[in-house]
């Protein structure tokens, strides 16, 4: 692709992108068992949902699993970010695993408030895309009374045992104008429910979106560096395209197609929470082999949220205290 020149003349970086607290503290997790226990250290579904992730911990010996069965007994066992349902927390107890949990702690935040209002009669809506290991690990804290629904057709659908104590809980990686919509929907049908003191989608889902809806307007094309399976990049992807500008989503630099770039002066980039700010600068170096000059920041939101480590893998517990 080096020499391409497709008349690409300017980079605007979208801010805030890439790595939220929930993933960095994730991969730190892998990370520090694997030099505290040493290799293998196993892994419960994909620690986050970016392949470049994956693969550079897969070479530092962790092994990722989706069946418990897969990991010998007494095995040093993480779960991944998106958390896990009650069942495989029992499983996993049975099997006697040393597990460390990298369930995000906003993830964890809604499982406690699903598991507090069952305990008060609560039966639930949850919003997000059936099949998502968050989902799964969300719906999967309660045995009954938990109805998914996808979008506002799935509202109109949902037949829920009883609605006189009802709560609504969201995947924290939705599209938030999409998730509004919805819950709009769910509120129309059931105008009790109950909703969260705070919204379940979380500050770095929110924040990205935000940055697109501002950048995209003002670039000819935007690239998204995300995994396949990383709902919240993908709906980066869409809310761009929703705004009118054409978007596409790599996860790696040889994914850009130069034909994509063909009299677009201007091109945005950001990146998914989950993907590794050296994928941002692999894609930047292509981006400037097709012409681009100048690459800038757009201002944005700061992010310093920061969440601790479990007990065991802290400093203290590496001896870096």
């Amino acid at each position: 692709m080096s020499g391409d020149n497709v008349g690409v003349d300017e980079v605007v970086l979208a801010e805030p992108r890439g790595f939220c607290a929930g993933v960095d503290r994730a991969i730190e997790i892998v990370e520090r068992a694997l030099t505290r226990f040493g290799a293998p250290i196993y892994v419960r579904h994909e620690i986050v949902h970016n392949t470049y992730v994956v693969n550079d911990l897969k070479a530092k010996g962790a092994i990722f699993i989706e069946d418990l069965a897969d990991v010998p007994p007494g095995a040093t066992l993480v779960f991944s970010a998106h958390g896990v349902s009650q069942a495989v927390r029992r499983e996993a107890a049975a099997r006697g695993f040393s597990v460390f949990d990298a369930t995000c702690p906003l993830v964890t935040k809604v499982h406690v408030e699903v598991a507090k209002l069952h305990k008060e009669g609560y039966d639930f809506i949850m919003i997000g895309h059936k099949g998502h290991p968050e989902v799964e690990g969300t719906m999967g804290q309660l045995s009954e009374g938990i109805y998914l629904v996808e979008d506002v057709a799935d509202v109109a659908q949902v037949q829920v045992a009883q609605s006189e104590k009802l709560a609504v809980v969201t995947q924290t990686t939705l599209s938030v104008d999409d998730a509004a919509e919805i819950l709009a929907a769910v509120k129309r049908r059931f105008p009790n429910v109950r909703e969260p003191k705070q919204q379940d989608i979380c500050y770095a889902t929110q924040n990205r979106q935000d940055a697109v809806k501002v950048l995209a307007p003002k670039v000819d094309v935007l690239i998204v560096v995300g995994s396949p399976t990383s709902s919240n990049s993908n709906r980066l992807r869409e809310l761009a395209e929703r705004l009118g500008t054409h978007a596409y989503m790599v996860d790696a630099p040889e994914d850009l197609k130069p034909e994509w770039f063909e009299g677009k002066k201007r091109v945005g980039l950001t990146a998914g929470a989950s993907a590794p700010d050296i994928l941002v600068q692999h894609v930047i170096e292509r981006l400037r082999a097709l012409g681009a000059v100048s690459v800038r920041s757009m201002p944005g939101v700061e992010e310093t949220t920061h969440f601790p480590l479990p007990k065991g893998l802290g400093d203290k517990a590496m001896g870096l205290a």
